[in-house]
Parts: C-alpha cells; structure tokens; sequence
C-alpha cells in the first residue's frame, strides 16, 4: 500500500459514500482512477466490507460486556458455536488464563445472563468472566498509516 491508497482507506472510514470523482479529488486522482484503486484494496482483502456505524443503545443493544471465556480444551475449531450466538459481535483466541474473549451487545443484564448459559453450552468451555462496561469513551476504526481524512 503507498500513501495513496492510505488516504483512500481513512477517508472511505470516515465516510464510505463518498464519490469517487471526491475521493480523487483528495488524492491527486481521477474518479476512474480512485475507482480503480478502491477496487483493488477491496481485491487484495484491505477493504472487506462497507457497512454502517449504527448506535446500538438506538437498536435496544445498551447492554456492552467483555466476556473472557475459559476453557478446558483449545478452542481454536469452535469459531462456528461462537458465531452462531447472535449476540456476540466478535470473538477472539487469546492468550493467558482465559481462551476466548467475546464483545456481547444485548438489550438487558438478563439477556446477557442467557448468552453466559449458551457459552457453556460449548463444548469446553469451563467458565466465564464477565466485564459489563457502564460507558464507552470512543471507538476507533483500524488506521491505514500515517495518511487522516482532510477538513
């Protein structure tokens, strides 16, 4: 990736609809060029998708945990059973005394409750540590590099 496509990437994430004739505009480009060059970040799997921030308090998902899950086996084959849990927004081997970290967004703590009955329904799974954050400063998107999206 050169600076170009850096600047592509951050001002795509800061807002996806923007035209290609803006984006290359931005970065030095024709419209058919940006389009070019945008096609072949989402080619090469730097771009994966194209989605919509939403506010999930506004969707009735107030409810934000961590949970560490503990295990009695590697859980590396489990990706599945995990997805398959709609509340879980994303799930992650990790390293140290847990094996799993789950993001849950439910609408109540009893709700939450039924998705730490669900996790030990996993085969393997041994115990569970929930985290429920009370507020959320910020979160960012990953950065591109060095590259910000203009004024």
């Amino acid at each position: 990736m050169d600076d170009i496509d850096r600047k592509l990437v951050a001002l795509l994430q800061h807002d996806a609809t923007t035209a290609y004739a803006a984006l290359g505009k931005e970065v030095g480009l024709s419209a058919g060029a940006a389009h070019e060059r945008v096609r072949k970040l989402r080619e090469r799997g730097v771009i994966r998708r194209t989605t919509v921030d939403v506010d999930p308090a506004a969707l009735g998902q107030g409810v934000l945990a961590f949970v560490m899950v503990e295990s009695s086996s590697w859980m590396g084959e489990s990706a599945g059973k995990f997805a398959a849990i709609p509340e879980i927004q994303e799930a992650h081997i990790i390293a140290g005394s847990a094996s799993v970290l789950v993001k849950v967004r439910t609408e109540t703590t009893r709700q939450l409750q039924d998705v730490l009955r669900r996790l030990y329904a996993i085969e393997g799974v041994s115990g569970t540590q929930a985290t429920v954050a009370l507020e959320t400063f910020f979160e960012r998107p990953v950065t591109a590099g060095p590259a910000a999206p203009g004024p």
